[in-house]
């Protein structure tokens, strides 16, 4: 209850009357000046005093859950300015506004996949794989009907490959095999005409073959330059400086073999000038590729110093790592390595795979060997060998 007695508002926290409540007087009343009552002043205070008041505590009362205290906001969210933070900044800066400007699609020739002539596109694409081919295909539909071709010969190439191994229960037919492949170098496929020249290498048609390969080679396709490259080498007149060129160009686009016989070249100086340097470079490229032969090289050029600064370390592990892939000397090396170290069960293991391989050099040392080891020794060294299988490796 709000007391008005002496002018002054305080606050009450009892309510009740001391007299009984009146009713205030009619409208017609209200409306003259001189008709207000007492009862009415003080019910106008009342009234304003009640809208003035609070319903909820402020900050100056307390907190009105003493059991449950309400947590402080953070300043960062708090709306009023921080004045435990004079450091902080009474500006921000504005975002920066965006503004979209709508502009007409033009058609730009130099962008539009459509424009591109089919024949340069089927040249672009004769070398691709299966994957790519059918990516290629989903660009647009003037790619996918120019590609059509392409994707013909992909399936008879497929065919082909099962006609000349024998796959996918396909008895072995050359002819059959032959005849897939010519159909899908007809259609632009540098893959297919890459097998037909292989295939006709094999029958003993090499002028068909090398004219196979050359089309495949003068589209781009990094085997058919190999193929025609080592075809010239292997050539009764023998075409050195055509066949470097051709391996230049394979060797760079990534293929491994044409690394390594572009080495081969280099280090022998055949169609070429000798530069080791450059050999060596090659044959590392090859060997970091998988390619065997290229890792037992690379380990000469260490253990010899020739286009590498001497190192045997490095000669150690790219000879243990030829060896682990399958070749014979690596092995029969790398077993004499290990029998210089003492290692006699590792040397065992080396060498009787290399005398497998047809090493006979193997078979004499390992015999010396088991003559030193039990007979478990012998029978453990031997199941090693019968379990070792080679890594895989890009021949």
């Amino acid at each position: 209850m709000l007391d008005v007695s002496d002018g002054k508002i305080w606050r009450s926290h009892h309510i009740h009357y001391s007299t009984p409540l009146q009713l205030p007087p009619p409208a017609s009343a209200a409306s003259s000046p001189s008709c207000f009552s007492p009862f009415l002043v003080s019910l106008s205070v009342h009234s304003t005093a009640t809208m003035k008041q609070r319903t909820w505590p402020s900050r100056s009362d307390g907190n009105a859950f003493t059991a449950l205290p309400l947590a402080k906001p953070h300043p960062s969210i708090s709306k009023e300015p921080s004045r435990k933070h004079p450091s902080r900044p009474k500006h921000y800066p504005k975002p920066a506004v965006i503004h979209f400007v709508d502009r007409p699609i033009r058609s730009d020739p130099a962008r539009d996949f459509a424009s591109l002539p089919f024949d340069l596109l089927v040249k672009i694409a004769a070398g691709f794989s299966h994957r790519n081919l059918t990516a290629a295909s989903l660009v647009c539909k003037a790619w996918n009907d120019a590609l059509r071709p392409l994707r013909e010969a992909m399936l008879l190439l497929r065919w082909g490959k099962r006609f000349k191994h024998g796959r996918s229960g396909v008895q072995p037919n050359l002819e059959k095999a032959l005849d897939s492949f010519l159909k899908g170098a007809a259609r632009g496929s540098t893959l297919a005409m890459v097998d037909a020249g292989l295939v006709y290498w094999e029958m003993g048609r090499r002028k068909e073959g090398v004219a196979f390969y050359r089309r495949a080679a003068e589209l781009g396709d990094p085997a058919g330059q190999c193929n025609l490259a080592i075809a010239y080498l292997q050539a009764e007149s023998a075409n050195t400086k055509e066949a470097v060129k051709w391996l230049l160009q394979s060797a760079s686009a990534g293929h491994v073999r044409a690394q390594y016989q572009l080495a081969l070249c280099l280090h022998h100086g055949r169609g070429t000038d000798r530069n080791l340097s450059e050999a060596a470079k090659w044959y590392l490229r090859a060997a970091e590729s998988g390619y065997v032969r290229a890792m037992y090289n690379v380990s000469l050029c260490f253990s010899y110093g020739e286009g590498f600064a001497q190192s045997h370390p490095q000669a150690k592990k790219w000879m243990k790592r030829a060896a682990d892939h399958g070749h014979s000397k690596a092995q029969f090396e790398h077993g004499l390595n290990l029998f210089s170290e003492g290692e006699m069960m590792k040397a065992v293991v080396y060498l009787e795979l290399a005398s497998r391989a047809g090493e006979v050099g193997a078979s004499h040392v390992r015999d010396v060997i088991l003559q030193q080891l039990s007979s478990v020794s012998r029978d453990r060294a031997m199941r090693l060998a019968d379990n070792w299988r080679p890594l895989p490796s890009a021949r």
